[in-house]
């Protein structure tokens, strides 16, 4: 039934626009966010705004809009069973340049609170995996995200 919903979230006619599209990705990138986040099992106001940040950014939400996608994410991570449900998604709505750029966000949030955990790296990596990320770009990512 859980699964159900969330699909139903990302289920548009054919004839959906591209603001709908976008919207479903931002959702989708916040989820995978707060998961980092809470990977360490600290989930700290620092990667929390980092969290924010990251989608405002690459988003352009304005405040309402990321305040609904947040909770709408943080909801459907406490719900979720596995990365599947969310890469699934992006297999199947987002393309390449588009998932390169929601690992990039993810490093960006593990790296806020200036460490990485081992628990954070390996959550990004099988994200990267499961939406066909290449290693040169999960590392390019890693290195950008290091770098800021």
């Amino acid at each position: 039934m859980l699964i159900k919903a969330f699909r139903s979230l990302f289920e548009h006619s054919a004839n959906s626009s591209s603001e709908t599209a976008e919207h479903d990705l931002a959702l989708v990138a916040a989820a995978l966010l707060y998961e980092v986040a809470r990977a360490d099992f600290q989930q700290d106001s620092i990667e929390e705004m980092a969290l924010t940040q990251a989608l405002q950014e690459a988003f352009d939400l304005n405040a309402q809009e990321l305040t609904d996608i947040t909770e709408q994410a943080s909801t459907q991570v406490d719900q979720a069973t596995s990365l599947y449900e969310f890469t699934r998604i992006l297999n199947d709505r987002a393309n390449a340049q588009e998932k390169y750029t929601i690992v990039a966000l993810m490093w960006q949030v593990a790296y806020a609170d200036g460490e990485i955990s081992k628990y954070e790296e390996h959550l990004i990596r099988r994200v990267a995996d499961l939406i066909y990320i290449s290693h040169s770009d999960f590392i390019r990512a890693k290195h950008l995200a290091a770098q800021q």
